[in-house]
């Protein structure tokens, strides 16, 4: 057993709700290796809703954050900075070596900007993606993320392409998997053994929900909710889908916000077969997925998740920073074309579903490489002293 001196400080950065799928395995792979790694775990508060943080972290099984800090919601320049601040105390004080950050948050930017200036090594799971969208906040925090980077941990093909375009040293990249299906295959036993439709059921007696009758809504994206024509055009599509089919809709606070400031959350409201609820934990949601005939959404991990399940996915935007979901998986894009939308939901409810497969290395042991390529780094920066 290493002392407490002898092992290597690693932190890990959480701060919004796909963030905790992420860091869920690589928690528990880190403290499967503590006789090497003292592991701190830093929840910046990006999000902070019980239903998007604390329902999460006890639905994955992660330990209490050694550290929360707190800082809200806020434009993304007020957010970036806060975060920055409030996360530099902290890595003063403890002085890590190394910062793991997931995802394309806020948070993952912000954390990397300050551990990069600090002279201190990043890792970044779920590097490589690109939507080649700049109007999209996410990618620029993917671009920036990745050329900070120390280890650039990607979990599909194009992810290695796009690196190499942008001429990131190959011996930085590392083609590792999916770290979101650790935790999908980790809690296939419990979500199978869930009740949420008898949940939802029990909570609205006149929309009872079976297997496979009805569809599941997300949609968070400024792009989609954020004005008075995007909404329109939502508020149409889906005026015209619930004459189809029930939508379960688990809204998103920020997205409520926005559609009661719009005027269109009583019109949400009214439409018969649109059954909106809160905020589901990890498994809750999962479920609902898994059952539904199709997801609708314009999430970029629920396209991977539903690839991985075999559900229909249709992708409210006009592009995807995960490829692989359309070339492999379940995933179509449709934007908020209505004709479009209405015509692939009509070929699903018609069961005219196109094969997909699971993508390469999506197979549960993604966590396990990444804990595994670190150790070695640090036995190799070891023999090099």
């Amino acid at each position: 057993m290493r002392n407490n001196e002898m092992k290597k400080k690693i932190v890990i950065v959480a701060g919004a709700r796909p963030n905790f799928m992420k860091i869920g395995p690589l928690m528990h792979e880190f403290i499967r290796h503590k006789n090497i790694f003292n592991t701190i775990l830093i929840h910046t508060g990006q999000h902070y809703d019980f239903e998007m943080s604390e329902k999460f972290l006890k639905d994955l099984n992660i330990p209490k954050p050694d550290y929360f800090l707190n800082v809200g919601s806020a434009s993304h320049a007020t957010q970036t900075a806060k975060i920055m601040v409030a996360f530099e105390k902290v890595i003063l004080n403890v002085m890590p070596d190394l910062v793991v950050v997931v995802g394309d948050v806020n948070s993952t930017l912000a954390c990397a900007i300050v551990a990069s200036k600090l002279n201190i090594k990043i890792a970044h799971v779920e590097a490589g993606l690109r939507s080649f969208d700049r109007t999209m906040p996410e990618e620029i925090n993917r671009i920036v993320t990745d050329s900070l980077s120390d280890y650039l941990f990607v979990s599909e093909e194009s992810g290695l392409m796009n690196l190499k375009a942008e001429g990131v040293n190959s011996k930085k990249v590392y083609f590792v998997g999916n770290i979101m299906i650790d935790t999908l295959l980790s809690k296939m036993n419990i979500i199978a053994k869930c009740n949420i439709l008898n949940s939802l059921s029990m909570r609205d007696k006149t929309n009872k929900l079976k297997l496979k009758t009805y569809a599941v809504l997300t949609l968070h994206r400024p792009a989609n909710v954020d004005s008075n024509e995007s909404l329109t055009k939502i508020y149409n599509i889906l005026k015209t889908i619930s004459q189809k089919t029930k939508i379960v809709y688990p809204i998103h606070p920020r997205t409520k916000k926005m559609i009661k400031k719009h005027n269109f959350l009583k019109k949400f409201e009214l439409l018969n077969n649109l059954i909106m609820v809160k905020p589901l934990g990890y498994i809750d949601f999962i479920k609902l997925a898994k059952d539904s005939r199709f997801v609708l959404t314009d999430s970029g991990g629920i396209q991977e998740e539903t690839t991985f399940l075999k559900v229909p996915c249709l992708t409210m935007r006009d592009n995807t920073e995960r490829p692989v979901t359309i070339k492999k998986g379940t995933n179509y894009l449709v934007g908020r074309n209505k004709s479009r939308v209405v015509r692939h939901v009509d070929y699903i409810l018609n069961n005219s579903n196109k094969r997909s497969q699971i993508p390469k290395l999506w197979d549960g042991k993604t966590a396990e490489r990444i804990v595994r390529i670190i150790i070695n780094s640090c036995n190799t920066e070891e023999r090099r002293k």
